[in-house]
């Protein structure tokens, strides 16, 4: 069964790498993606059971990640938000994760990690 996945990242060539990675390691099918913190927010308010894993960069267009990650406190329990971000340090996993992040990785050195995750979260009983 597909992981339904909602991206948050304003890099183009991230995401086009990101979602045919997803699709293939995961079998994650991403039902869409958001640029900045605005639309973000939007998107999940207007999609709230429709998403399993959201995946947020900290740095967007406009606002920040960790404004999404606020917004979304407030989920299913079956639906994980994680932080993938080349910024990650000790200070910033802790505040992501304070806000609600289910898990943070960097992008620079977790990927492995990060698909280990999304494929556990793919495994769960919906």
């Amino acid at each position: 069964m597909a992981l339904f996945t909602f991206l948050v990242e304003d890099n183009r060539t991230i995401r086009d790498n990101l979602i045919p990675a997803l699709d293939d390691l995961v079998g994650a099918r991403v039902v869409g993606f958001a640029e900045s913190e605005a639309d973000a927010i939007a998107w999940l308010a207007s999609h709230a059971g429709e998403w399993q894993l959201l995946i947020v960069d900290l740095f967007l267009k406009q606002g920040s990640g960790l404004g999404v990650l606020r917004a979304c406190r407030l989920r299913e329990p079956l639906q994980r938000a994680v932080v993938l971000s080349n910024y990650i340090s000790a200070d910033i996993r802790a505040r992501c994760l304070a806000l609600g992040a289910d898990a943070v990785f960097d992008k620079s050195k977790e990927l492995d990690a990060f698909f280990d995750y999304c494929n556990e979260a793919s495994r769960r009983e919906p």
